[in-house]
């Protein structure tokens, strides 16, 4: 009998680079293709939850005999959602946005076992970031980093610079929970 393999439903890089970190490699990776659309009122918390589970059924579907793992993280300034900036334009406003202000990073993850159980979190952490001078706002677009990221950037790399604040957990942040994604996993059974 074929053990259950872990199957990872997301493209981003970030979050393999985390799983390997923490020693756990999915045996595939596969991208769920959804609409991450904010619904009508819906708040920061109830979309990265309903995404995060979205992709992992998605991609469930497709393989339920194995663990499959999804995430999803939000920015959010209040009750506002930050896009995923997919824009130099839409970099440069999250980051005028964010400038001296403080925001929240949420990060949801559920897992589903190949026996049907699902087990989810969501991990809130809370950054601020200094005071941004037009001309850090101007390297930091002409640098790309900002592009595919919630909030238009990335804590793990140039931005890393701009965080006077950081509390919750750095990896949820960068895109997966690592404490957190590995006690589902476990919880659920799963066995590298």
């Amino acid at each position: 009998m074929i053990p259950p393999r872990l199957v990872l439903a997301s493209a981003s890089p970030r979050r393999l680079e985390l799983l390997r970190q923490i020693g756990l490699e999915p045996d595939l990776v596969e991208a769920a293709d959804l609409d991450e659309s904010p619904l009508r009122d819906e708040s920061p918390r109830r979309l990265a939850r309903r995404l995060a589970r979205s992709k992992a059924e998605a991609v469930a579907s497709l393989y339920p005999d194995d663990f499959v793992l999804g995430a999803d993280t939000v920015v959010a300034l209040g009750r506002r959602i930050l896009p995923k900036a997919e824009s130099d334009t839409e970099v440069r406003a999250c980051l005028e946005l964010l400038s001296g202000r403080a925001h929240a990073v949420l990060t949801a993850v559920t897992s589903l076992g190949p026996d049907g159980r699902r087990a989810e979190r969501l991990v809130e952490s809370h950054l601020k970031l200094k005071r941004l001078t037009d001309d850090e706002i101007a390297a930091y677009v002409l640098s790309g980093e900002g592009l595919g990221k919630a909030g238009g950037y990335g804590i793990q790399g140039r931005a890393g610079g701009f965080v006077t604040t950081l509390q919750g957990s750095y990896s949820a942040v960068v895109g997966l929970p690592l404490y957190e994604t590995h006690s589902l996993l476990y919880g659920l059974g799963y066995r590298p």
